[in-house]
């Protein structure tokens, strides 16, 4: 994590190594259009097939972060012959982890009220965006256990983001390719079974942009995790 953030003297976040423990997901995969997926994938990332990762996590203790939740979209792409995924969007309840995101590396992450809680024999996760629904999942709760060596291969697959930094003068200063990934993970349980996914259209939060065409997979894992820093894998301003 960065020593020292703007404003110096006030910090909107702990410069520490974030440790997630009994972090948990709620993971459900689908198909979408290929054609709505071209329009917001930055290039040299290729689309193989045209899958989103709709997420919510439920980060239940941090270090320097306390609990918060979160939810979003990672796009499943292939950067130079490896599979990762495209962080597309995400929506957090915390401001410091929100700042702390986009400030030290490149996560598009921005606030909202994620939730996930048991219903009624059914795990849910809600996104909203300031009074309105824009994500609503559900999924059996825990009807089938998932093998643990495969729920930590979906969980850790590298991470790609885009990170844009303007200059004074309203310039580039800086656009990269960034990558991370999930390290140091200890899965505690595992779950999948049937899923439904809903979005709702909202201009400020378009999740519903990549329409849900067919629910191809979904998952429930609790797990102990840290997130390596981000390192540059392009350099757009170089390309060009």
């Amino acid at each position: 994590m960065a020593l020292g953030v703007t404003p110096l003297t006030a910090p909107a976040f702990p410069a520490v190594q974030p440790r997630f423990h009994d972090r948990e997901y709620l993971n459900i995969v689908y198909r979408t259009d290929p054609d709505a997926l071209r329009a917001v994938v930055p290039a040299p990332l290729e689309i193989d097939e045209p899958l989103v990762r709709f997420e919510v996590m439920k980060m239940n203790d941090v270090t320097g972060y306390g609990p918060y939740t979160e939810a979003g979209q990672a796009i499943q792409v292939v950067f130079d012959g490896e599979r990762g995924e495209y962080l597309h969007a995400m929506y957090l309840d915390s401001f410091a982890a929100t700042a702390s995101g986009r400030e030290v590396s490149a996560y598009p992450k921005v606030m909202g009220s994620p939730k996930l809680y048991a219903d009624n024999g059914a795990l849910v996760g809600t996104l909203d965006y300031g009074t309105l629904r824009v994500a609503t999942a559900t999924m059996g709760y825990k009807h089938f256990e998932l093998d643990r060596r495969e729920a930590e291969a979906e969980i850790t697959v590298p991470t790609f983001m885009l990170k844009t930094i303007p200059d004074y003068d309203g310039t580039l200063r800086v656009q990269e390719l960034v990558r991370t990934e999930i390290t140091d993970v200890v899965v505690k349980a595992a779950y999948t079974g049937p899923a439904r996914l809903q979005l709702f259209q909202h201009v400020l939060a378009p999740l519903a942009d990549l329409p849900v065409l067919e629910v191809v997979s979904a998952s429930h894992i609790i797990t102990d995790l840290t997130l390596a820093p981000a390192k540059p894998v392009h350099n757009y301003l170089e390309a060009s």
